[in-house]
């Protein structure tokens, strides 16, 4: 089984499925795992320059970094630093990131966690409750492009229960170096190349690229009955894996009479969902997202006994025997 990252605040937000979408475009907080803006409970912490332990190997953005051995007591405060100053998009609370990480313990130096051995960067939302609160506070501000070295006290990491299983205890300040490759919100979009939509049988898609809701246009045909899966447009990152979990902007219309039954473009939201868990929701959009690339936009249609069948979600636009039309924006993945 694949390591879980430990960045997870105590209480991480929980993946979130299709599963029991409403009727209509209003309700998309059942599938959407970015939640309104947070509210602190406590005031920002105060953030210094250091002292921060040197890096000794590893010195380029996306290389695992070796990060020396605190020396004296760590920083009482939160302290951050730019090692490497990207010139990407500014991040801010509550958008999704996409980096890669290695986590220590300032005292002894020992490595508890990085990404970069699993060669899958993380893929996290900067809000409360969801990462722990050393990043969420260090990272606002933050270009993609950067590479970011923090030192975080327990308070802002994992408080005094600490981490057992990292090895982690409640008096340990943790040190991170984290390379910020992209980030995410919800005018985010696939930025792929357009591919022909030549088949007059199958839906064809909007190819905007502004986060606004793509046109779908459902022929007055019979639906197809086996599972379709096409490129609307085609992204240049690494293919969808079976156990990964992707981050995405979506829409899901019902064939007959294109009615729309749920949405993440134009909410204010996106989505993050397993596709592992999907597979026991919606088993045709999970098939369809499986092989696809990284930063496309994908047309799925879902023949009846690949969606919901005979048990859809109940007072919706979803029927019994409903064929479903998807068109997904791949944003990351992890």
């Amino acid at each position: 089984m694949r390591r879980r990252s430990l960045l997870l605040a105590a209480v991480p937000a929980g993946l979130v499925t299709l599963a029991g979408c409403g009727d209509g475009t209003s309700d998309s907080s059942k599938t959407s795992a970015s939640p309104s803006p947070s509210v602190s409970s406590a005031p920002p912490p105060k953030i210094v320059d250091g002292p921060l332990p040197a890096i000794t190997a590893g010195r380029k953005f996306g290389e695992k970094p070796t990060v020396a051995k605190g020396t004296g007591e760590p920083p009482k405060d939160l302290a951050v630093k730019t090692v490497i100053a990207g010139s990407g998009r500014t991040v801010a609370e509550n958008d999704f990131i996409r980096a890669d990480y290695l986590g220590q313990v300032w005292s002894s130096g020992k490595v508890f966690d990085n990404s970069y051995d699993r060669k899958r960067p993380l893929v996290m939302q900067l809000a409360q409750g969801s990462i722990i609160d050393g990043w969420r506070y260090a990272l606002q501000g933050k270009r993609t492009g950067s590479r970011i070295e923090i030192a975080v006290p327990p308070a802002l990491g994992y408080g005094k229960g600490g981490n057992a299983q990292a090895g982690i205890k409640g008096t340990d300040t943790l040190v991170f170096v984290i390379d910020l490759e992209e980030s995410f919100n919800s005018k985010s979009s696939a930025k792929g190349t357009p591919v022909p939509q030549t088949d007059a049988a199958l839906p064809k898609v909007g190819t905007n690229t502004d986060g606004q809701v793509p046109k779908v246009t459902i022929p007055r045909t019979d639906p197809p009955k086996k599972l379709v899966s096409q490129y609307v447009l085609e992204g240049d990152g690494p293919e969808l894996k079976a156990d990964q979990t992707v981050l995405c902007q979506f829409q899901g219309l019902v064939w007959d009479g294109g009615k729309t039954f749920e949405r993440t473009y134009g909410s204010g939201r996106l989505s993050q969902f397993s596709l592992q868990q999907m597979q026991q929701a919606v088993k045709g959009l999970a098939q369809g997202l499986t092989g696809k690339k990284v930063g496309s936009r994908v047309l799925i249609v879902i023949p009846p006994e690949l969606g919901y069948g005979d048990n859809p979600p109940s007072g919706g636009a979803v029927k019994k025997g409903s064929t479903l039309v998807f068109t997904v924006d791949i944003l990351a993945a992890m």
